[in-house]
């Protein structure tokens, strides 16, 4: 009999000691209640109580969780965007007593404080605006959520804005517009790029047209060099000066007539008959045709 009671008190004794010993495992936290009342808070490690009077109320998760927002609001030049907003955030340590106390909803409670502040936030902005700010606004709302969530024991870590979308119809506006500024700065390109062609172009014309010039100037100085030659060459020889100008005048005539046979614009030019006496008049008709061929192939 008296093993019997040994055994069993022995078996009691161990079931008192399964139920009072527990473990709390890592990065989480247990509230115990004694009688119904919070009584304290256990973090990782093994712990004892009292079996009977005290109990777990709960278990809260100390990890980082994540909650992500969608909604539509407008922008400040009355455009409609699709805001998506992912924030981080936790239990303090510290603090699991008024988290779990003070909040039945936590993550719903944290949704509408985000919510709210991307509502006051995006409509002060235009579109453009609110794009090129996505840092400074995800700082705003985590800044206003964080001093809301942290009076009942919750930290926001970190808080981003992923996304924001217009509508189809206001993307495609924003498509019309960009692709419009490309074509405008493409058309000023081609334009810069045509007047520099123009400048380029005439300033090639004036040049050659300078050469051209300088090239006739030279042509007709050697010309005249030729016959001041022939002059003094045929006045070294004896001969006077009027029989020294018919012949130069002469030859000047075969030269220029030769010049425009040999010519692909060759023309024909009517002279008057010359008298068999007529010297003089036939030096007189070949002086004038010898200008009107001369004049011809200056035209040319």
């Amino acid at each position: 009999m008296g093993s019997g009671i040994a055994i069993g008190l022995l078996v009691i004794i161990l079931l008192g000691l399964m139920l009072s010993i527990f473990v709390v495992p890592q990065q989480q936290a247990y509230i115990i209640e004694r009688f119904g009342k919070f009584h304290r808070v256990v973090l990782a490690g093994i712990h004892v109580r009292i079996p009977l009077v005290d109990r777990v109320a709960t278990k809260t998760n100390l990890r980082v969780n994540q909650l992500n927002v969608k909604l539509e609001t407008k922008t400040k030049d009355n455009v409609f965007v699709t805001v998506e907003v992912s924030t981080q955030f936790r239990v303090e340590a510290q603090n699991v007593a008024t988290a779990y106390y003070e909040l039945g909803d936590p993550a719903g409670q944290l949704r509408s404080y985000m919510e709210d502040a991307l509502r006051s936030a995006i409509p002060s902005l235009s579109l453009d605006d609110a794009f090129a700010r996505k840092d400074d606004i995800a700082s705003d709302v985590q800044q206003t959520v964080g001093q809301e969530m942290r009076r009942f024991g919750f930290s926001v870590i970190k808080t981003l804005v992923t996304a924001i979308d217009p509508s189809a119809q206001v993307k495609q506006a924003m498509d019309s517009i960009n692709a419009a500024q490309r074509e405008k700065e493409a058309t000023r390109e081609r334009a810069a790029a045509r007047r520099i062609e123009i400048e380029t172009q005439a300033s090639a014309d004036a040049e050659k047209t300078r050469m051209q010039g300088e090239g006739q100037a030279n042509y007709r100085r050697e010309i005249a060099n030729g016959i001041v030659d022939q002059i003094n060459s045929l006045k070294a020889v004896g001969m006077d000066i009027d029989a020294v100008n018919n012949v130069v005048l002469f030859n000047q005539y075969l030269d220029v007539m030769r010049s425009m046979a040999e010519s692909d614009n060759a023309k024909t030019l009517v002279l008057p008959a010359a008298t068999p006496g007529g010297y003089n008049e036939l030096f007189n008709q070949m002086a004038t045709a010898m200008m009107t061929a001369q004049s011809t192939q200056d035209e040319r």
